[in-house]
């Protein structure tokens, strides 16, 4: 029996009345799960030398990180070939068996590769030997170091032999678990002693919400004529005429003074209850009418903070300045609302 039960499985009669027994049902989710948090505690156990060298081996490749596996063992070689990818190690998977058809020829010499297989008896004992034989190191992930492909191998990192969660002590769980563990402990150790930034990480994620969370307020504001800007001597008249001017439909015009500094803002809202007032005109001064220092962001902080200010005091438009506080442009909500972001969240 591979993995202990704490109850019988439930009789027949209770499968066929189409409910379960709940506290079974519960017990063996967390009999598989502890089956599988002791297969990772074994890898970390076995963890020495060989993981060192490992490490060193893909900092120094001067070329890109080969996954290769077989089965079960292949996909979760693409995981780890895509997290070392997005960690800033260049990489791509290779297929064993499409490798002694044809694909061997994507193989650089300078390339370092990542192997796995559990038995280490698949069709990695055919491949290694060649890819060696091309002047590639490689690094077996597998179950024991005595396995038939680990003798073609320059560094062996050990998962172990704990049991497989599968009820039949057959499908790869608890092995691909530890494997995929083992895999994201050498991707992401590189990636510390390359001493990968934000910033960088951010760049290998433009899209979706991780890149909504790392973006700079640089990547998204407006700049130039699509960012509404008037002397502190300007008239109402002239600051409306900016905005109306600006090739995308702007809601404020910034003010800056002689050194392009930021002093102030005026939105289309502050014109629509000024000229209210019949008394207001245009010919005055629009540093009598603007808000003083108005909220701002750096062009490094990230959009999420900008949006932050923007939620908190309840503003469409938020200029953007340089350390020295010079106008370098403006986020206006709707641009964050284009690129995904939730501007209703409060959170």
């Amino acid at each position: 029996m591979s993995i202990a039960k704490a109850k019988e499985k439930p009789s027949k009669s209770t499968e066929s009345a189409g409910s379960v027994d709940r506290v079974w049902v519960l017990e063996r989710g967390r009999s598989i799960l502890r089956a599988e948090s002791a297969a990772v505690a074994d890898a970390c156990e076995r963890l020495g030398e060989a993981f060192v060298g490992a490490v060193e081996a893909v900092l120094r490749c001067k070329g890109r990180a080969c996954v290769t596996g077989v089965g079960k063992a292949g996909l979760i070689g693409n995981k780890i070939q895509a997290t070392l990818a997005s960690t800033g190690t260049p990489s791509y998977s290779l297929h064993p068996v499409e490798a002694l058809h044809g694909d061997l020829g994507m193989v650089h010499p300078d390339d370092i590769v990542v192997a796995l297989s559990k038995s280490g008896s698949s069709e990695l004992v055919e491949l290694l030997p060649r890819l060696r034989g091309l002047g590639c190191r490689v690094i077996l992930l597998t179950a024991k170091a005595d396995a038939p492909a680990a003798k073609h191998a320059d560094y062996v990192l050990q998962i172990g032999e704990t049991a497989e969660a599968c009820p039949l002590g057959l499908a790869p769980s608890s092995s691909t678990t530890a494997m995929l563990a083992l895999g994201d402990a050498l991707a992401l150790t590189v990636m510390e002693l390359k001493d990968v930034r934000a910033e960088q990480y951010a760049s290998y994620h433009p899209g979706g919400a991780l890149g909504r969370y790392l973006m700079k307020c640089r990547e998204l504001m407006r700049q130039g004529e699509d960012c509404p800007a008037v002397p502190e001597s300007a008239t109402l008249e002239a600051c409306y005429e900016a905005i109306l001017k600006a090739p995308r439909r702007a809601g404020a015009a910034c003010v800056v003074d002689a050194e392009g500094r930021l002093s102030g803002i005026i939105t289309h809202g502050d014109f629509f209850r000024l000229f209210s007032r019949r008394e207001q005109s245009a010919d005055k001064p629009v540093t009598e009418v603007m808000t003083r220092q108005p909220k701002r962001v750096h062009t490094d902080e990230r959009v999420t903070e900008a949006l932050h200010l923007m939620r908190q005091h309840a503003i469409d438009e938020l200029p953007v300045v340089d350390h020295d506080g010079r106008l370098v442009g403006i986020i206006d909500i709707q641009d964050l609302v284009a690129r995904g972001y939730s501007v209703f969240d409060t959170a």
